[in-house]
């Protein structure tokens, strides 16, 4: 098995994005990781799931606090072999076979296919692309050479993970309410305080982390970055320590911490006043990445329910000869395909508004919105697929033998990392309220709507029937009460986000051939129709042969 290589509309879909040097490179790269990813990652992946998890060694023979977390062997290799081939460090350093900088369309692709094995270990990955982003762009010279040839190292240099701590016990999504005070000592800072969900702690070797000043004032505006190393350069602890590992239900991969801070040594990254602003960019960036994660989880969840209702038979049938089967599996490929095409082709947004580029107003208050909005999408879709995969396999897939409780339980935790559906529906809100996004989002909508009005009106018309109700309702939302509107914000979201959907799978349909259309038009009828009504043709079933059984699309299955 090989995730990139058994995948041919995603490969498709990068040749579509790359230009033809890196595209070309990228196709060598991923397909030796699919391999890697789909067979001894795969194996590796179980193992730590089910007996190598991550433990806590809380105190040498002395009686010292070491807090030192080890991790099995499989995993250190799966890091070493994720991280050399530039997953965090070609979106920031030449690409050496390439003369020339990678980007977040490459790192982010081979996130997906990890995301297909181990989601749980992608986390760490985002860490460090979160702390090497906020490094490159905010950092000083200084702290620059001292962390960003570890943090980005293919290999060349010992490798620093990254991570990002924020939540505190008492605040949670409250970032504003963090405690943790920063002491001045000389030209540096002393950390006091705790952070309750540290992920990727005692593995990484420098940390960006949330603290106070002393005289700061209360609330987000009041707390600075810094930039917090891991252990002192003599390799003792700097002044933190782990109080515990979380006992988690998923992602078990990733070690998350109770973690104390006893006068860690920390410096400030940029403008201090402005810490908050710089985490909420890293976290844009980490909410794509859920996003990414996402996608491979349902990718995954997908490609198990295919091979075993082709393989399964029942009163005489392969699960695939019944038209509920069919109805399921299709509904599964159209959703993955056009959700994949939504975060895909919006990527060279991102690239422009992340790289430091100076991206117009409009284009950074939809890189917001489209984040919020793919983020919530793609993380709720997980579960669903992975749901879909055990219901597929029938008691087969509630038994650990099978990869799909593990599915199931490493995608519950994407619609809570990164934030919630209703942190999300608030900062869709707050984007309408302050930045005016649903006036740039439907006048976006309509231009790309107007661009493909050569298609079948019985398809269109959906979709600009449904950019007409989202005025209206937004109009009446503009007077309404503070609760009102925060009542409606994950239903404003979600309107959102099927218009934005039909559009890509107008688009679609419009740019690809007969195959795209018929998806296409599976997706516009199941996004829009009554899912009561009375079906003369019954698309998905008549469809299941090209959408889920073409040769290009599930190659391995014959063998």
């Amino acid at each position: 098995m090989n995730f990139y290589t058994d995948d041919p509309l995603f490969q498709d879909l990068l040749r579509e994005l790359l230009d033809p040097d890196f595209y070309a490179y990228a196709k060598e790269q991923l397909t030796d990781f699919g391999r890697i990813c789909a067979n001894e990652i795969d194996e590796r992946a179980r193992y730590t799931d089910r007996e190598g998890q991550p433990q806590l060694i809380k105190y040498d023979a002395y009686g010292e606090d070491i807090s030192e977390v080890r991790v099995n062997e499989g995993y250190k290799k799966t890091v070493e072999d994720t991280y050399k081939t530039g997953i965090v460090g070609y979106v920031h350093k030449p690409v050496p076979e390439l003369q020339k900088k990678g980007n977040y369309i490459y790192s982010y692709a081979q996130g997906y296919l990890l995301s297909q094995t181990e989601p749980g270990f992608y986390c760490p990955v985002t860490l460090s692309m979160a702390t090497a982003y906020l490094l490159s762009h905010y950092g000083s010279e200084q702290l620059k050479c001292r962390f960003l040839p570890h943090v980005l190292s293919t290999g060349e240099a010992p490798l620093y993970e990254g991570a990002t701590f924020l939540t505190e016990r008492q605040g949670g999504s409250d970032v504003g309410a963090n405690e943790t005070k920063a002491i001045r000592n000389g030209d540096e800072y002393l950390l006091y305080g705790e952070k309750y969900f540290a992920s990727n702690a005692g593995m990484c070797g420098v940390a960006m982390v949330l603290a106070r000043k002393e005289g700061a004032p209360s609330g987000s505006r009041g707390l600075t970055l810094f930039a917090v190393p891991w252990r002192n350069e003599d390799g003792t602890l700097n002044g933190i320590s782990i109080r515990r590992l979380k006992d988690k239900l998923g992602v078990r991969a990733v070690p998350s911490a109770e973690v104390e801070f006893n006068g860690a040594k920390a410096i400030v990254v940029g403008d201090p006043s402005k810490g908050f602003y710089y985490m909420m960019e890293a976290l844009n960036l980490s909410r794509v990445c859920n996003a990414v994660a996402s996608l491979g989880i349902m990718r995954r969840a997908y490609q198990e329910a295919v091979r075993y209702s082709l393989n399964r038979r029942a009163f005489g049938q392969a699960l695939t000869d019944f038209p509920m089967v069919k109805d399921s599996l299709v509904k599964l490929a159209v959703k993955h395909e056009i959700e994949m095409r939504a975060v895909f082709t919006y990527l060279p947004l991102f690239d422009e508004v992340m790289g430091g580029n100076q991206a117009c107003q409009e284009a950074m208050v939809l890189n917001r919105l489209y984040i919020a909005l793919l983020k919530k999408e793609t993380a709720e879709q997980a579960i669903h697929f992975a749901h879909e995969a055990i219901e597929m396999h029938g008691g087969n897939g509630f038994i650990e033998d099978f990869v799909t409780p593990r599915l199931l339980r490493d995608a519950q935790v994407l619609t809570v990392w990164e934030g919630t559906a209703n942190i999300l529906g608030l900062e869709v809100l707050r984007l309408i309220e302050k930045s005016g996004a649903h006036s740039i989002f439907i006048l976006e909508m309509e231009r790309r709507l107007e661009a493909v009005s050569s298609i079948s009106q019985k398809w269109t018309i959906p979709v600009s029937s449904a950019i007409s109700e989202l005025r209206e309702q937004l109009d009446a939302l503009s007077s309404a009460t503070y609760d009102h509107k925060t009542f409606y914000a994950k239903k404003i979201a979600k309107r959102m986000t099927e218009i934005f959907e039909s559009i890509i799978a107008l688009e679609y349909g419009h740019q690809k051939g007969e195959r795209a259309k018929k998806v296409m038009e599976i997706f516009i009828e199941e996004t829009w129709e009554n899912s009561f009504a009375f079906k003369e043709k019954l698309r998905t079933v008549e469809y299941f042969e090209e959408i889920v059984l073409s040769p290009r699309q599930n190659k391995e299955i014959a063998r």
